[in-house]
């Protein structure tokens, strides 16, 4: 019963965090059904760079990670002054960032392309594209700091606004600049940077009012003082760069095997991961509770919450668990009417089935451990379940295992994290004062 008074709190966060994730998709979304109308060789061109920046939103997503456990601990124990440092030193540390990578995609726009096999028909486009698009860099990380601000202060709905407000921006920009002003693919790229460069004014003005209604001094960071934050980016990049390898592994394999393979994995792939956009609701709610509890010093509420929001991902695992079981049999053929691909994707929805309540486990201890403050654990833990895992997808190419193998190494990283974390969990927020 303990558990479940903390349900309002954990849906309070989660709700509007679902909202905002679901809506940050949009932004490729809109762009993709406008440059579509245009030609195949605009959408390849939108398509190797929508690759390009997901790869780097994955990256650098340590500022909204690893702001809001650091917020929520300030803000639980009543520290505003902390919570605005910190807030100010990712402010800091996005400008800096973002900079760098502004300049390192306008110089160096021709050899990543290449690598991202753009052929000569799509880099002229691509490349004009990324151009217009980097200069957005500083202000998707500066909205990624946004959220990762107000999610420490207990607040999820205020990122959703802007969220929306920005979608709202490139969905009017999109047409307007396309077709209105003929700048085709320049006026995509354009409408974005516009959006992105109003969602990060927005959280800026909104977060220097907050600052004054809660009577916090204006601070300006000394570059000793990053080296908190720096720390923790240094651990999620590399606990995130680990699981981007074990994927980008896989699609490898897959793409040894064969072209109807690889596009199978895709599918499967891209079902599986749904499950992704709705546990990190739950992740984000628990690096807002914990961190906001154990400020508090409220460890035993930091426990409670943190097993209720475990049941409550698991409850939604099994469930989408049950769906995609039911489904397999006909989902595959709703991406293709290819029978051999539609035979390989039913072949391995049992793994896509039986690791989403396994995955939903990980996903919410991955929220809880941010919430914690245990990057280090979850850097030395990934990457230790992504080795082996790695080594199963290397069997699968020498073993010739197929698809099958393929998702084994997957089922290997999911099982290898949630084994290290259940041992971990065992010991933390445990309160080891004695009762009264």
């Amino acid at each position: 019963m303990r558990s479940r008074s903390h349900d309002r709190q954990i849906l309070r966060l989660a709700v509007p965090a679902l909202g905002a994730l679901a809506a940050d998709p949009l932004v490729s979304l809109v762009d993709t059904a406008f440059v579509g109308r245009l030609g195949s060789t605009e959408l390849g061109a939108l398509g190797v760079n929508t690759a390009v920046f997901a790869l780097s939103f994955a990256l650098f997503n340590f500022l909204a990670y690893g702001t809001t456990p650091l917020v929520a601990e300030a803000w639980g124990r009543g520290d505003r002054q902390a919570a605005g440092r910190v807030v100010t030193q990712a402010i800091g540390l996005a400008l800096a960032i973002g900079a760098v990578a502004t300049v390192f995609l306008e110089l160096m726009w021709q050899p990543l392309l290449t690598v991202m096999q753009a052929g000569p028909d799509l880099l002229a486009p691509a490349g004009e594209y990324l151009r217009i698009r980097a200069l957005a860099a500083p202000a998707v990380l500066l909205v990624t700091v946004g959220h990762g601000a107000y999610r420490g202060m207990q607040d999820t709905r205020t990122p959703l606004l802007v969220t929306v407000g920005l979608n709202m921006i490139n969905l009017i920009g999109d047409p307007l600049l396309i077709f209105v002003a003929g700048w085709g693919l320049r006026g995509a790229a354009t409408a974005t940077v516009i959006a992105q460069w109003t969602g990060a004014i927005w959280f800026l003005a909104l977060l220097n009012n907050r600052r004054r209604e809660l009577g916090i001094p204006a601070y300006v960071p000394r570059l000793s003082e990053f080296g908190r934050l720096a720390t923790v980016g240094t651990e999620l990049i590399a606990r995130t760069a680990s699981l981007l390898a074990v994927f980008t592994v896989a699609t490898a394999v897959a793409a040894r095997i064969g072209t109807a393979t690889v596009a199978a994995h895709q599918i499967a792939a891209q079902v599986w991961l749904f499950l992704s956009l709705v546990l990190d609701s739950l992740a984000i709610a628990g690096q807002a509770l914990v961190g906001r509890y154990l400020g508090e010093g409220e460890i035993g509420n930091a426990r409670a919450a943190s097993n209720r929001m475990l049941q409550w991902g698991f409850g939604l695992g099994a469930v989408l668990g049950v769906v995609f079981w039911l489904l397999g049999p006909v989902l595959p053929k709703a991406f293709t009417d290819d029978a051999e691909i539609v035979a390989m994707v039913a072949g391995v929805m049992p793994f896509v089935a039986a690791l989403q309540p396994i995955g939903a486990l990980v996903f919410v201890w991955d929220g809880i451990f941010m919430g914690a403050r245990e990057f280090r654990f979850l850097m030395v833990s990934t990457l230790a379940a992504a080795v082996v895992a790695g080594s199963v997808l290397i069997l699968t190419v020498t073993l010739e295992w197929g698809l099958t193998g393929v998702w084994w190494g997957i089922t290997t990283l999911v099982l290898g994290r949630l084994g290290l974390l259940a041992i971990r969990y065992r010991t933390l927020l445990v309160d080891s004062r004695p009762s009264t």
